[in-house]
């Protein structure tokens, strides 16, 4: 063999032993939760959508909530990213005026501290600003009815949003595995509701809200995942819209499938479909349906 070829071969010998180390090293993929905060901090913009359907009142053509939520979210560290989030929600009941209101935008931040090669655990801590519309001792009544309309279309589980007379303070935690395409994730939250406005509507000055979930995803193809989640509220105060246990929690599940798309090397799209249905009280047997279109994209 030439002399000069051995350095050729004893690169090419380098690079193909380095190659199984560069794929170990490459993060697995995570399914991203329908509902459930991500498990680790994240350069992402998401829209993400939900309608839902329900037949509340025998006789009368069904409602249609559609809640759209807004979020941006930007790593100022590698492990710490806040965010800022927004909604607006349209409310067509069967019978009566239709409503819009935007509601209360969400300033948050997650801290993530990986605990192994397979293992994240995120922290997070949010509040809202008390600005939503259908707010105050004499709010306009559509905008009123439609912000309390997004609770259950959103499944319960950003009830912080729709309190529109409330400052909420919420921090929750997030535990997620994460290996060989197969996403398991937790999440618990607490929320503590405070009312600074609407005196004269609202009875209660306090209230103290938990939601906690499970999502279960796993990547059928490196473009294709499948998820699905369950979700439950529980109220662990009492306010007064809690006039029977049945109206103290609600428990939800959810399924559908995501696309993950490479736009360019830090661009990467992954819209999601899912459809959620009730287990139990309030939800059922009001027959809701919901169809969620999520669309985030990471940068």
């Amino acid at each position: 063999m030439p002399h000069f070829a051995r350095p050729s071969l004893r690169l090419a010998i380098a690079l193909a032993a380095l190659a199984p180390l560069a794929a170990s090293a490459a993060p697995a993929p995570y399914s991203l939760p329908w509902q459930l905060r991500p498990a680790a901090p994240a350069n992402v913009a998401r829209l993400d959508t939900s309608v839902a359907v329900s037949h509340p009142t025998v006789g009368v053509p069904d409602t249609v909530t559609t809640a759209s939520l807004f979020l941006l979210s930007y790593k100022v560290t590698p492990s710490f990213a806040p965010l800022v989030r927004v909604g607006v929600v349209h409310n067509a009941p069967g019978a009566g005026d239709s409503g819009t209101a935007f509601v209360n935008p969400v300033l948050g931040g997650t801290y993530g501290i990986p605990l192994s090669e397979s293992l994240r655990l995120a922290l997070f801590l949010g509040v809202t600003v008390p600005v939503g519309m259908g707010g105050g001792d004499t709010p306009d009544a559509t905008a009123a009815a439609a912000a309390r309309s997004g609770i259950l279309a959103r499944s319960a589980m950003d009830n912080a949003m729709f309190a529109v007379n409330d400052f909420t303070v919420f921090p929750g935690v997030e535990l997620a595995y994460v290996s060989d395409g197969l996403t398991v994730q937790a999440e618990a939250t607490v929320l503590q509701l405070t009312r600074v406005r609407g005196e004269a509507v609202q009875a209660d000055a306090s209230r103290t809200n938990f939601t906690a979930g499970v999502h279960v995803g796993y990547f059928v193809a490196p473009w294709l995942s499948l998820g699905a989640e369950v979700r439950h509220q529980r109220w662990l105060s009492t306010p007064t819209t809690v006039t029977t246990e049945a109206l103290r929690d609600n428990t939800t599940a959810a399924l559908g499938t995501r696309f993950h798309v490479k736009l360019g090397d830090t661009l990467t799209l992954r819209p999601g479909l899912s459809y959620a249905l009730p287990f139990d009280a309030p939800m059922k047997p009001q027959h809701y349906g919901i169809a969620q279109l999520d669309l985030p994209l990471n940068f």
